[in-house]
């Protein structure tokens, strides 16, 4: 039986082109001395470019994300 890695569900998610997709980290704390710009930028989603990391985090949740 293979297991997904629940840490990578939580923070990964699977979209219907086979893409990875996830909000960076950064913004729960500290913000006044970041730029607001940074801020801003920091709420879009993005996706993993990295072929290498795509492979990995694929492996790491077999049955895709359910959230």
């Amino acid at each position: 039986m293979l297991k997904t890695k629940k840490g990578v569900a939580k923070r990964f998610k699977l979209t219907k082109k086979g893409k990875i997709k996830y909000y960076p980290g950064g913004k729960s704390h500290l913000q006044t001395n970041k730029d607001t710009k940074k801020v801003r930028n920091l709420r879009k989603g993005r996706t993993v470019a990295n072929k290498k990391s795509l492979k990995y985090l694929k492996r790491m949740m077999p049955y895709g994300s359910t959230r």
